[in-house]
């Protein structure tokens, strides 16, 4: 669940993380109106978009005054950003910058802990620092058990040889950022830049978070719910309760797994298709979640073929099997399907498809199920 800058700084600023004094407006008119609240001039009128170079699109722009608020407001509420409608500015108080760094939390899945990402040269985009100059990116990994201690916090900042008048700034953040990361149950805490003022103070400047969904349970995520950007198709898949991710393909994909949602959109790649999407209906696969799925795959016009991968293990091959000839009872279908259905009780279900499901071509591999989709699709 990706946040925009304003809210990732609304997150921040619960954890006492100092951001700039700010608000976010919908309208010109809120805009003038956080303006003068702020009272204190210049300010900077920034457009809430996920995504980057917002700067460069004349996105982000400094006022002098309520005048240039307001022309700067209307210039880039309803801009569009490299597909993205400006439906929402934020208003802060303008900072004086001596020099820009970066920071963030994020979760090395390889090493099974958390990364933090620490670098003198903030301000840019951090996969081109770590292209034309690793060496600036100091790394540390956080054992979750442990945590960030002021010592390690300490040694990381010397290590990316930060100036040493931000030094017991930064310390403060990190560990703030650190404690926002793991207790907000995200998967990324990024500020880029995290500035020092020439007064010596620290402070955030931007905030980028992506939380994680799956913890929702433990938090009110309602009003990041009702921001979020997706697709047609994104959107029609999440009212079905479906985890789906939209690509450029032909081939639809259909799978019980993340992880064997994944390795059938590589699969496909590899044997010369292109996936359509990535969707996953999870542990179930009865006949309310196959035509769920069914019904957001075939409203993608691109769409030539599907490929419907399911390993049976607490769900049966029989029971996926029946659901899927009850949702082709509900979906109109014009497309071929392709399946490979194995694990518990998949040779049952093959026989219920073979008898039941005309449309279904049933193949025994994961490599032969995609050359068959593959070719169907005419990739």
């Amino acid at each position: 669940m990706d946040l925009f800058e304003y809210q990732g700084k609304q997150f921040f600023a619960r954890y006492d993380i100092p951001v700039s004094p700010g608000d976010v407006a919908t309208t010109v008119d809120e805009a003038v109106a956080v303006a003068e609240a702020i009272a204190d001039y210049p300010v900077v009128v920034k457009a809430q978009v996920q995504v980057g170079g917002r700067g460069k699109a004349g996105g982000i722009k400094l006022a002098d005054t309520v005048e240039e608020v307001r022309i700067h407001a209307e210039a880039i509420l309803g801009m569009d950003i490299k597909g993205h409608t400006v439906e929402r500015v934020w208003i802060e108080k303008a900072s004086d910058i001596a020099e820009e760094y970066y920071a963030s939390f994020t979760l090395d899945r390889s090493a099974k802990t958390h990364l933090g990402m620490l670098s003198a040269e903030g301000g840019v985009e951090i996969e081109a620092v770590a292209e034309t100059n690793p060496d600036a990116i100091a790394k540390t990994w956080i054992d979750p058990v442990d945590g960030l201690t002021e010592e390690a916090a300490r040694e990381w900042v010397a290590a990316a040889k930060l100036n040493p008048q931000a030094t017991e700034g930064a310390v403060d953040i990190l560990r703030k950022l650190y404690t926002a990361y793991t207790e907000g149950d995200a998967d990324l805490a990024e500020i880029n830049p995290l500035i020092l003022t020439p007064e010596g103070q620290v402070h955030a400047l931007d905030a980028k978070v992506t939380l994680d969904a799956n913890a929702a349970f433990r938090h009110d995520l309602s009003e990041y719910e009702a921001t979020q950007e997706r697709d047609p198709r994104e959107q029609a898949a999440h009212e079905r309760g479906l985890q789906y991710v939209g690509l450029d393909g032909n081939v639809g994909v259909i799978a019980n797994g993340a992880g064997l949602a994944m390795s059938t959109v590589d699969i496909i790649n590899q044997v010369g298709g292109q996936p359509a999407n990535f969707l996953d209906i999870g542990g179930g696969a009865n006949a309310d979640v196959m035509a769920g799925a069914l019904e957001v795959i075939t409203g993608d016009e691109n769409v030539r073929a599907i490929f419907i991968n399911i390993f049976g293990g607490i769900t049966k091959g029989d029971e996926v099997a029946n659901g899927i000839v009850q949702a082709l009872q509900r979906v109109d279908i014009d497309l071929p399907m392709v399946i490979r259905l194995d694990g518990t009780n998949a040779a049952e279900g093959r026989k219920i498809l073979a008898a039941s499901a005309e449309k279904v071509i049933s193949k025994p591999t994961m490599v032969e199920a995609a050359q068959a989709a593959v070719e169907l699709a005419g990739s």
